[in-house]
């Protein structure tokens, strides 16, 4: 049992001769072992000097190593459902050393990735896809009379999502060879909600079963999907585990086979605290200076929201499993009966919103913008169209740094403007978050507050300064020749290169509605407004303003200066920053070229 990270390469001679599963798959079965336990100390070793997910993949060590030993893959298609548990499946697909570079500028992503590997065989960052990708891939194999197994690996919090159960019941229907594994390490992200898990905890684990029609046992749920069950099977055991799958694979049509496993496995720290080490960052060299804390983003939304809830008790919260991610671990303890965590369940989410909000209650759903896409139908048809007051607190909105590409928030302005009656605000810092979230919660009708990931500036909170009118930016400065209109938290980006150029500087605060008297102020007095936005330019804030501005015909020329239209790779934050060009060094000389011509 390890009780610390390693800061010295681990001695691992079994494991460097495995440079892809055909290497593993010529050990013999008493050998398994021990290159787990190498593999687990690599994977301690290098997760600490790159920082990244963690726990999960402690947790499926034994069952990634015996995955790759009983199928042939690449040419067997194995899906690792969101990804977080992928790293030792890397580690033995020959990107061991590679593990060094994770999560960094052209290095390894930190989630499966096609174009990473072959043995990526599906592109996942979001739960609960795996089952629905694995179907998809068995029946082009029937369909091509193909000879081809399809496993996928989706842990017990990914199964408390409809989609997961969607492509059950279909693989049902369809009669397809597929084996879904449930890996139940009674965790996800956070603590798992609802009674699904509940169902999990209490019946599967003590091994529940029913009669199946072939007059085996089977779990008497997944019997009644048409699923052969086999389980719970501890899945760090060789000697149980590996018979359990040779059977899984050998019989035809949907199998389920439910593992039993521990987070954060062989590391006592995990184990003690999955919730803690389900994500880890890098380990500091020893003289590094320290870093001074700020609050975070979400911090600010966290404590806005008791805040408010101290003051209105028509105030619910509600999170699709991000307790810990959006900050709302305060607000569920001192407000338990108002607070609603519904798991992996996005559409739900939004749905129970509008259904809190037709009973005059004041219901504000805490989402990251990645997830938001995927209860957009639900926004639309249940929120917006019904105009019901429900305040969403869109975290992670923008570039997010190391999780890449998956995880970005960079669409969300493009996809909420465009529906009538929504209020969509951009806080420019902490201070400003704090109002925002005060005018969207007073505003009556669906509001948005995009915010990002991380800290802001720094700037100290007055909880007593008012809501704010909406549509009303603010002007920070007065300059000659552009404007910068910001939308967001690149304000100090922008403040640099309005002071480094004397440009008019200007906080927009609101994508809808836009401040027009501000714009049309600035587009009389400037030859070249810059909009400013950590967003996809396609479709944004700077798409709103350049919209307006031709419906009054003002003859200005604008700049619009935002994400570029590809998908942006995993690097820090900051690095992504100026790759887009959106440092202040990249917004200087963006514009500098402008007024050149």
């Amino acid at each position: 049992m390890h009780t610390q990270l390693p800061t010295d390469r681990p001695a691992i001679p079994l494991l460097e001769t495995i440079n892809s599963p055909a290497d593993l798959r010529r050990l013999g079965v008493e050998r398994l072992p021990q290159l787990a336990e190498e593999l687990r100390s690599w994977l301690l070793y290098s997760v600490g000097r790159t920082g990244g997910h963690f726990g999960a993949g402690l947790g499926v060590v034994e069952l990634t190593i015996a995955l790759h030993y009983l199928l042939d893959t690449p040419r067997d298609h194995l899906i690792w459902d969101v990804g977080h548990q992928c790293y030792p499946h890397k580690i033995l697909t020959g990107r061991r050393e590679q593990m060094l570079t994770m999560r960094q500028a052209d290095g390894l992503a930190p989630f499966p990735k096609r174009d990473e590997s072959e043995y990526d065989c599906f592109g996942t960052g979001h739960s609960s896809t795996s089952i629905s990708a694995a179907l998809g891939m068995a029946l082009a194999s029937r369909l091509r009379g193909e000879s081809r197994r399809s496993v996928a690996v989706i842990g017990d919090g990914a199964m408390t999502a409809g989609m997961a159960f969607e492509a059950l019941s279909h693989a049902a229907h369809t009669g397809a060879d597929l084996l879904v594994i449930l890996n139940d390490n009674d965790m996800s992200i956070s603590p798992n909600e609802g009674g699904l898990a509940s169902y999990l905890a209490r019946e599967l684990r003590s091994g529940s079963s029913a009669p199946a029609l072939d007059g085996s046992t089977t779990g008497a749920l997944f019997g009644a999907l048409k699923f052969a069950y086999q389980g719970p099977v501890d899945g760090h055991d060789f000697d149980r585990l590996l018979p359990a799958l040779q059977q899984a694979l050998s019989q035809p049509g949907p199998q389920f086979l439910h593992l039993m496993t521990r987070k954060g496995k062989g590391f006592e720290p995990a184990e003690s605290d999955p919730v803690g080490y389900h994500a880890i960052t890098k380990i500091e060299p020893l003289d590094a200076p320290a870093k001074p804390k700020k609050p975070k983003f979400c911090n600010i939304f966290g404590r806005w929201l008791c805040d408010t809830a101290a003051v209105d008790e028509r105030l619910v919260g509600i999170t699709p499993a991000m307790r810990e991610g959006s900050d709302l671990v305060a607000f569920s303890e001192q407000y338990p009966q108002r607070y609603f965590d519904v798991a992996i369940a996005e559409q739900h989410a939004a749905t129970l919103a509008a259904g809190f909000a037709c009973q005059q209650m004041k219901p504000v759903l805490a989402i990251y913008s990645t997830f938001l896409q995927r209860a957009y139908d639900q926004l639309v048809h249940d929120i917006a169209i019904q105009d019901l007051d429900v305040l969403l607190a869109v975290d992670r909105a923008g570039l997010v740094g190391e999780d890449g590409a998956t995880h970005a928030g960079l669409f969300d302005i493009a996809y909420l403007r465009c529906l009538p009656g929504m209020m969509l605000m951009t806080p420019s810092d902490e201070q400003e978050l704090y109002r925002l979230l005060k005018t969207g919660y007073d505003y009556a009708g669906p509001a948005a507050v995009r915010y990002p990931r991380g800290s802001g500036s720094g700037v100290e909170i007055d909880p007593t300064l008012p809501a704010l009118e909406p549509g009303r930016g603010r002007l920070l400065r007065e300059g000659r020749r552009a404007a910068i209109l910001n939308f967001g938290p690149l304000l100090p980006q922008a403040r640099e290169a309005a002071d480094a150029l004397d440009l008019t500087l200007a906080d927009m605060r609101f994508v809808k509605p836009l401040d027009t008297a501000l714009l049309d102020r600035l587009a009389r007095s400037h030859g070249l407004l810059v909009t400013l936005e950590d967003h996809a330019v396609q479709g944004g804030a700077g798409s709103a303003v350049a919209e307006y501005l031709s419906r009054r015909e003002r003859p200005v020329r604008i700049a619009h200066l935002g994400v570029p239209d590809r998908w942006i790779e995993h690097d820090s934050r900051a690095g992504q920053l100026q790759a887009c060009g959106l440092d202040a060094k990249g917004i200087r000389a963006a514009i500098e070229a402008r007024l050149k011509h």
